[in-house]
């Protein structure tokens, strides 16, 4: 298979997390190939891409021979079983993958893999923080990560805030955020007036990186 590296995925292990994952960059527009050993589970992803295949092993012929040495990223999605994790990644990585992604479900594991050179992540662990956040801040609305050190956040107006202009608040200079909008009476404005002055039931959106708007949210707790 030639491809342009720069459009070609790799997703090896079709459980959930691989399988969700497959189908999100097919439906992105992107080409991927799929493998698994389960017969079933490379069937049913293939209305969503025509690089399925049903791999027996996943040594480094094996994995050549379907072409994962052309993908630019290819993503290993088989932490559970711990030993076929390490084995796979390091084949995906001697194969000379520029950017190889590897599921891991514990610290010790994760460790291990990155010692092969691979990125790894821990998506239960990362779904549990996020649902921990949710939880223990439940007077906010909502909130967006747009990666591990930036998001954006929805938080109620705090007492001190109301009365006082978007101006004189100087959100930015006190807790080095950007306001991007401000939700108020049903409605959402995006052109936000340095002359506005907020009031109770405000909610502003705000941008930033993660410490600051926690420590934002926590004052306008108090």
């Amino acid at each position: 298979m030639k491809k342009s590296k720069a459009n070609l995925f790799g997703v090896i292990g079709l459980g959930r997390f691989g399988t969700a994952l497959a189908i999100s960059l097919s439906e992105a527009g992107k080409d991927v190939i799929v493998v698994d050993r389960n017969e079933e589970k490379v069937k049913n992803l293939r209305q969503y891409t025509e690089y399925a295949f049903v791999t027996e092993n996943l040594s480094k012929e094996a994995l050549k021979e379907v072409g994962i040495q052309n993908c630019d990223t290819v993503i290993i999605c088989i932490g559970e079983r711990i030993d076929t994790s390490i084995l796979t990644t390091l084949n995906v990585v001697s194969l000379g993958v520029p950017h190889v992604i590897a599921k891991a479900t514990s610290q010790e594991q994760g460790a291990v893999l990155e010692k092969i050179g691979a990125e790894v992540v821990y998506p239960e662990w990362d779904m549990a923080l996020r649902l921990g956040k949710q939880l223990a801040y439940n007077n906010f609305l909502d909130f967006i990560f747009l990666d591990e050190q930036v998001e954006i956040q929805q938080v109620p107006v705090g007492e001190r805030m109301v009365g006082v202009s978007v101006q004189d608040f100087n959100i930015r200079r006190k807790y080095n955020l950007n306001i991007i909008a401000i939700e108020h009476d049903r409605s959402t404005d995006i052109e936000v007036s340095p002359d506005y002055r907020f009031v109770k039931d405000d909610i502003v959106v705000v941008i930033g990186k993660v410490e600051n708007v926690k420590r934002f949210e926590r004052d306008m707790a108090e």
